[in-house]
């Protein structure tokens, strides 16, 4: 698209027609034009941008590494104009969504707080839109990605469903009769956050016991360095891994060592497993949702995980026995579900840019139209004293 490079600033007609995306997206989505959009994940190392179809079908993709959080806002806001510009040079994309890894307020149009950027009340939509010529979207991305899990994966069909995201820490997102449930303030779904152990792990939200600090990358990560530091005897086998280098002790080779029989990181796992258990079933008594999808990049220990967070669910579940119980299944898109979600999301701002485009079109067709009359008009007239 050309016209990226030819058009660096638009008018406010363009920043209404942006101001909401609407909140009956269930029916939307159905009607939304089907356009390629762009997708946009963006998180505390990386910045992922993809081009996905109408179906959740992933055209094009591209990765960098997350500017420096000490660097201005302006340099992540750079990298996500240059990856769409990129992808604007192949393919005709029509809006472009984008999915933050912090708090974003309930207009989605600022970031509130991002724990990874330099980004406190950042209006990310209104600069991003000011320098492309395609409307923007901004969502929370645990939200773009329980969005595309509904649309395009394990959510599919359900009508209340919750989403854990196991990364760093822990998000959430909730979806009931297929609208994303965002609070009054936009920030619904921070999951992670919820006290679990009075007086428990300090969490880097400043307080004590929240549930990531029990169930999460950072949670399997510590007890396993931890160990490792103590030079227990079940560490031995992940200490010969890393050659005795503890800080190389990472979530995926835990997971590795785990499905390799290793019995301190299957434990651990079990662990974290137990605890997700546990913040599953308050959420339960609290939601009633009729599924739970785990996402994030710890759900890739598959039933190393999610076996024993089921058995725990249904021990903890309140009224466990007299109740049907909500289904728990992993998450099916991965890493790119906030990104599908994200450009999915946006495809239903693209349908009112280019119906608000459309009726601007007819006016001009119809002023035009007017203009040629009251000119002929003119012309017959001075014909005629002319004659």
């Amino acid at each position: 698209m050309s016209t990226y490079r030819d058009f660096t600033h638009r008018g406010s007609a363009r920043a209404t027609v942006l101001r909401t995306v609407g909140t009956r997206e269930r029916r939307s989505h159905l009607t939304a034009p089907r356009v390629p959009t762009v997708g946009i994940d963006i998180g505390g190392t990386k910045v992922m941008a993809g081009v996905v179809d109408a179906d959740g079908n992933i055209l094009e993709a591209l990765r960098t590494e997350t500017p420096d959080k000490s660097k201005s806002p302006k340099v992540v806001e750079d990298t996500i104009v240059e990856l769409v510009l990129d992808l604007s040079d192949r393919h005709d994309v029509h809006a472009v969504g984008i999915g933050a890894a912090g708090w974003v307020d309930a207009d989605r149009s600022k970031v509130l707080f991002a724990p990874h950027l330099a980004w406190r009340d950042e209006p990310l939509r209104d600069a991003i839109a000011s320098r492309l010529v395609v409307p923007v979207m901004v969502d929370n991305d645990a939200n773009t990605a329980a969005w595309a899990e509904w649309r395009f994966g394990a959510g599919r069909g359900e009508d209340h469903l919750v989403m854990i995201t196991l990364g760093t820490g822990i998000g959430g997102a909730i979806l009931e009769d297929g609208q994303v449930k965002r609070g009054k303030y936009g920030v619904a779904g921070e999951f992670g956050h919820m006290q679990v152990v009075p007086g428990g792990h300090r969490c880097p939200c400043g307080n004590r016991g929240c549930w990531e600090q029990y169930s999460s990358g950072n949670a399997l990560v510590r007890e396993a360095r931890e160990l490792a530091a103590a030079d227990s005897p079940v560490a031995h086998g992940i200490i010969e891994r890393v050659n005795g280098n503890i800080p190389d002790i990472t979530g995926p080779l835990i997971t590795e060592l785990a499905r390799e029989g290793d019995a301190m990181c299957i434990e651990l796992l079990q662990d974290i497993g137990q605890w997700l258990g546990v913040g599953i079933a308050n959420l339960a008594a609290a939601l009633d949702p009729s599924c739970f999808v785990i996402g994030g990049g710890v759900s890739a220990a598959d039933d190393l995980l999610i076996g024993p967070a089921r058995d725990a669910f249904k021990r903890h579940l309140t009224g466990r026995g007299y109740r049907p119980e909500a289904r728990i299944a992993k998450a099916q898109l991965g890493p790119e579900a906030g990104m599908v979600g994200a450009a999915d999301l946006a495809r239903l701002v693209a349908r009112r840019f280019r119906r608000t485009n459309r009726r601007r079109v007819e006016r001009y067709e119809r002023y035009a139209q007017i203009y040629d009359q009251a000119a002929s008009t003119i012309r017959n007239t001075r014909n005629t004293r002319t004659s």
